[in-house]
């Protein structure tokens, strides 16, 4: 990735201060949050450093082939978002992972492991989520059991167009668990992730486009399908896919000696028990906050429910904290999908701009 330098002084259309250079932000987290808040700072005349701990950039969007509702390619979103960080006046790093957070003498410094030190007269926080770690939900087999995976590692097989077994072979029935991790009183996640349902059918229609003749079953507690089209692809993934949806949570996955795996359940519309062998289960694995996140909240008294930040207030200082010059952008302050993400990205640039020309 370019990096875009400017050695600190003022280009056309800055924001400056008193001190007569461009203000400057320092965001910490190179997915869609950060990179579109960096796109619209840059844009208002204020210098950016952006910083990702990873060496490649684009956050949780890179582990995603098709985006609901209307299978969107992911690598376009990516390369849109990319094409954003030509702008003049950000600074991209990577590899850079911050572990120390805090204000001084009227600047904020981020520093990284090695004591690097990135200081700015503002920080947005975009430090995003990472997906539930199903291996903690032991009674569904996650790590002990084979072909049992999670949505993240079912998307990895869409990618190449194959859907495989652990032996190889193309799973002739398949089912989908919604609200692993989320909703759930016994990891301690009674929020909803907001993503899974309609990634569930969007799942279950890419494994039936690969698998024609395939029986498929998505297992649910209640489907939220609360977004515009997302209603839509649930009823076409049963008029035009034979998707069976069943109201019912697992509550035990096991395999079975020629490798398939068993799931006991109950419907809940009939009240009956229910089990059922498959060939593979896909988790759906919800969203909690980064580790990132955490360590950072933390740090700064800003540390909400389940761990993600925690604004101001949810209604008109959603981007703020209640500490001058930090702001929050994206899923690190609760789920969100990608068009949510971008646009809370946007009205944080907005805060940001209105307070480093007031400083």
């Amino acid at each position: 990735m370019n990096q875009n330098k400017n050695n600190g002084q003022p280009f056309e259309n800055s924001s400056v201060g008193s001190s007569g250079k461009a203000a400057s932000v320092v965001i910490i987290g190179a997915g869609p949050a950060g990179i579109e808040a960096a796109s619209q700072l840059a844009q208002n005349g204020v210098r950016v450093t952006l910083l990702e701990k990873d060496k490649e950039l684009g956050g949780n969007v890179k582990n995603w082939v098709k985006l609901f509702p209307d299978f969107t390619d992911a690598s376009d979103i990516r390369k849109g978002l990319f094409s954003k960080l030509e702008s003049k006046g950000i600074d991209v790093k990577t590899g850079v992972s911050v572990n120390k957070l805090y204000a001084e003498g009227g600047k904020w410094i981020a520093r990284n492991g090695s004591d690097a030190k990135y200081s700015a007269d503002a920080v947005l926080l975009a430090t995003g989520f990472e997906p539930f770690d199903a291996g903690r939900k032991e009674e569904l087999g996650y790590g002990i059991y084979d072909n049992i995976i999670t949505s993240v590692e079912f998307e990895k097989m869409t990618k190449d167009g194959k859907i495989l077994t652990a032996d190889g072979k193309v799973p002739e029935r398949i089912a989908f668990l919604n609200c692993v991790g989320s909703r759930d009183e016994k990891v301690g996640n009674n929020y909803c992730s907001r993503v899974c349902c309609i990634n569930a059918v969007k799942q279950a229609v890419e494994y039936k486009e690969l698998v024609p003749d395939g029986d498929v079953y998505v297992f649910y507690m209640d489907l939220r399908m609360s977004g515009q089209c997302y209603e839509e692809l649930y009823r076409k993934s049963q008029q035009d896919f034979d998707v069976n949806f069943i109201r019912g949570r697992i509550s035990e996955a096991a395999g079975t000696i020629d490798s398939r795996v068993q799931i006991k359940s109950e419907d809940t519309l009939t009240g009956l028990p229910l089990k059922i062998t498959v060939d593979m289960l896909v988790l759906m694995v919800g969203m909690e906050p980064s580790p990132t996140t955490k360590k950072l909240s933390s740090q700064n008294n800003i540390e909400g429910e389940y761990g993600f930040a925690k604004a101001f207030g949810s209604f008109l200082n959603d981007n703020k904290t209640d500490k001058a010059g930090l702001f929050l952008a994206g899923t690190c302050k609760r789920p969100l999908t990608i068009p949510e993400t971008i646009a809370d990205a946007r009205a944080a640039a907005g805060e940001i701009v209105e307070y480093v020309r007031g400083k």
